[in-house]
């Protein structure tokens, strides 16, 4: 038995019959269709109408993988999945995109939905003469070329339409397949460098990279960068441009599909997303209506109580009755997933949220900006007006340094903070948040130093520029006549404690307000907009600000500031 469109076929030819004529129908109307279908060969129309139509290739001729039957496991397909193939359709049909990033839920089969249905049509038609498959790790796209094998040596409908396509006498091996209508697949790990690749005198024409990158590839800021730097000095380059001729264009430019799941918000997969150079169409596991996060679906009063029993260490089979009180209240907890024939809202969803919630974000929601949990919740600010009228008893500017300007750098973090001895508060009265040249960081310094004559401390961070900017900043105050004569200290130390530790004790006094913010400085909004999204230095993709305001915090609350008393000599004596 057969079962597609809820109806039941009991012969495979009328499931053919069916799906041709719908998909005929889609182009020519049904009346039309019936009369081509009467008239016309079924092979015949078959094999033209799959090649204008991706998503009738896999229904027709991939139908043991896509439709569900008696004699095999497939799961209905979700609408997200014929979208995927629509998107291939668009881009390889009608060729409205070159480059497309596929963003989509891990356990989502979009390596058998996407690259391998894709990769199988492409070869199909000749649609490309050289694919280069690119897959995490070598073994990965040996697996894929094995499943590509198997398809084309064993599929009935594809050796009938397509005649056998593999002879063992061209080109076979576990990374490469050259077919017999001169066209080649070749898998390489995505470690591996594709510069120069060629198949006799063809470039790659078409670029699958399934799932290219790694956890190793997202650990440090320097590994994203060369991850990124690698995609688009090999990968975008291995192929050939559009040709155009008298303004028509004759050959379309290589095809590049990226397929995969966020790492982090700079991984490449986010990157390739924020590129406007590709057409990025992005899933996640969970549909969530407008201003609903996860954590409001998770923390609803029913879902609450299934965590607690879930997480009951008293009772030996606390899963099973977390489960079945799921079960009970199913109607009411119950959510719209992106895959309901695949994911129980419990089991596949609920239990990996609850065991982690990291893991969940990234490879299910593919939502880099909620991976981690944001530190700080209440920013208090306050208005200059207000901030002048208080009365302080220390004073400091704390600089962090940055040592370029470029896209990628950190900020060049001031903030002048203050506290009160009634409150005991930590009032950061003015913030700097700019990507500055060394002289105008220097300036900048000097120009505080004007505004804020109380100021008799400066903290430096030394690991930048090893005391360089100390030194440059002291020679302008020397040229400097409101400056010159002011008794100011200098502290300028290695940072050598761990940042998340330190920004750390600074939370809970930012949430209660107990330090508090000018609100009207320039750079107010890119510093409070930093600190709200802050999840910890490895999960943010700036920490300067926080960084900077824990340093000010923990130096006024130790630093020792006293007046000198003047008494009567008498009292000497």
């Amino acid at each position: 038995m057969i079962y597609y469109d809820n109806k039941e076929f009991e012969q495979e030819f009328q499931y053919e019959l069916y799906i041709t004529h719908k998909f005929l129908s889609k182009y020519y109307g049904s009346k039309k269709a019936m009369k081509f279908m009467k008239e016309g060969d079924i092979n015949k129309i078959a094999y033209d109408l799959a090649e204008r139509d991706i998503t009738y290739f896999c229904l027709y001729y991939l139908s043991d993988m896509f439709v569900v039957k008696d004699n095999n496991v497939a799961r209905q397909l979700s609408p997200s999945h014929y979208d995927m193939w629509k998107l291939l359709n668009d881009t390889f049909v009608e060729d409205k995109f070159d480059k497309i990033n596929i963003v989509v839920s891990r356990g989502f089969a979009k390596t058998t939905v996407c690259d391998t249905a894709c990769a199988i049509w492409l070869h199909c038609y000749r649609k490309s003469i050289f694919t280069l498959l690119i897959g995490k790790k070598e073994d990965d796209a040996v697996a894929f070329m094995d499943t590509i094998k198997k398809v084309f040596t064993e599929n009935e409908k594809i050796v009938t339409n397509f005649g056998l396509m593999i002879d063992k006498r061209l080109k076979l091996n576990a990374t490469e397949i050259e077919f017999t209508n001169h066209s080649y697949i070749r898998a390489i790990g995505s470690g591996t460098s594709c510069r120069g690749l060629k198949y006799g005198k063809y470039r790659p024409s078409v670029v699958i990279a399934d799932d290219a990158q790694s956890e190793t590839d997202v650990i440090t800021e320097s590994a994203r960068e060369n991850k990124y730097d690698k995609w688009c000095k090999e990968v975008e380059e291995v192929g050939d441009k559009a040709v155009f001729r008298n303004g028509k264009k004759i050959q379309s430019a290589t095809k590049i599909i990226s397929i995969g799941t966020v790492l982090h918000m700079d991984c490449l997969i986010s990157r390739l997303a924020r590129n406007n150079d590709y057409y990025t169409f992005l899933r996640r596991a969970i549909l969530l209506e407008d201003g609903q996060t996860v954590d409001s679906i998770f923390e609803s009063p029913l879902w609450a109580e299934c965590r607690k029993l879930y997480f009951n260490d008293r009772d030996a089979d606390s899963k099973n009755t977390a489960k079945q009180f799921y079960e009970t209240f199913k109607k009411d907890m119950k959510f719209p997933t992106l895959w309901d024939e695949k994911w129980d809202c419990f089991t596949d969803l609920a239990v990996k949220y609850w065991e982690n919630r990291m893991s969940f974000m990234s490879e299910l929601m593919n939502d880099a900006s909620n991976i981690g949990v944001k530190w700080f919740k209440t920013i208090i600010d306050e208005s200059a007006e207000y901030l002048s009228g208080l009365s302080y008893s220390k004073t400091m500017l704390c600089v962090d340094p940055a040592s370029t300007t470029t896209k990628t750098s950190d900020y060049t973090a001031m903030v002048v903070g203050s506290q009160c001895d009634t409150d005991r508060f930590t009032y950061i009265r003015d913030i700097v948040m700019r990507k500055l040249e060394f002289k105008d960081y220097c300036k900048t310094v000097c120009d505080l130093l004007e505004k804020y004559p109380e100021i008799e401390f400066v903290y430096i961070e030394k690991n930048t520029f090893q005391s360089a900017d100390v030194t440059a900043i002291q020679e302008l105050i020397s040229k400097n006549p409101v400056l010159k004569n002011r008794r100011i200290i200098f502290i300028n130390e290695m940072q050598r404690k761990n940042k998340d530790e330190k920004i750390g004790t600074i939370i809970d006094k930012v949430n209660n307000g107990q330090i508090r913010f000018n609100r009207e400085c320039k750079d107010s909004a890119e510093a409070f907009k930093q600190m709200k999204e802050f999840q910890g230095c490895s999960l943010s993709k700036h920490d300067d600000f926080c960084d900077i305001v824990s340093e000010c915090d923990i130096r006024l609350k130790n630093l020792k500031t006293g007046m000198v008393t003047l008494l009567n000599r008498s009292c000497l004596f």
